[in-house]
């Protein structure tokens, strides 16, 4: 009797691992853009900012864990509290121009409880010396 209570279990918890792996009940960001590009930029204008918006195409809550950058001269700033089905969130990109002049091309890597995914958006521009 306890080996067929055991089975019973163990049917129960793996159908429910299943079902909670379903792609149907999922969150989905899907961006309104990838890329931004500043263009010119004035090294005395300090830092420039832009703001990648997303909307939760899913069925489940969508929560950004963490957003990363690939140098300390570009800081992200995003939506902390989870996104609903259908609602929107952002992620805000700083990049600092003081002391970098030249052409700079950025990728900022998304994370969020959306499984095997990672997204990606891009920041370019050229910080100029104004004359």
């Amino acid at each position: 009797m306890k080996k067929i209570g055991f089975i019973l279990l163990a049917l129960v918890l793996s159908t429910g691992f299943i079902m909670a792996q379903d792609g149907s009940k999922a969150p989905k960001a899907v961006f309104a853009k990838d890329a931004h590009d500043f263009g010119k930029v004035d090294e005395s204008a300090g830092t420039v900012t832009c703001e990648f918006v997303f909307k939760n195409e899913g069925t489940a809550p969508l929560i950004v864990q963490r957003v990363q950058t690939t140098c300390g001269c570009t800081t992200p700033d995003y939506t902390k509290e989870p996104v609903l089905p259908g609602k929107t969130g952002s992620i805000k990109v700083t990049y600092s121009t003081t002391g970098r002049l030249g052409i700079f091309n950025k990728e900022i890597t998304v994370f969020t409880n959306v499984s095997d995914s990672i997204y990606k958006v891009r920041i370019k521009g050229e910080v100029i010396r104004k004359r």
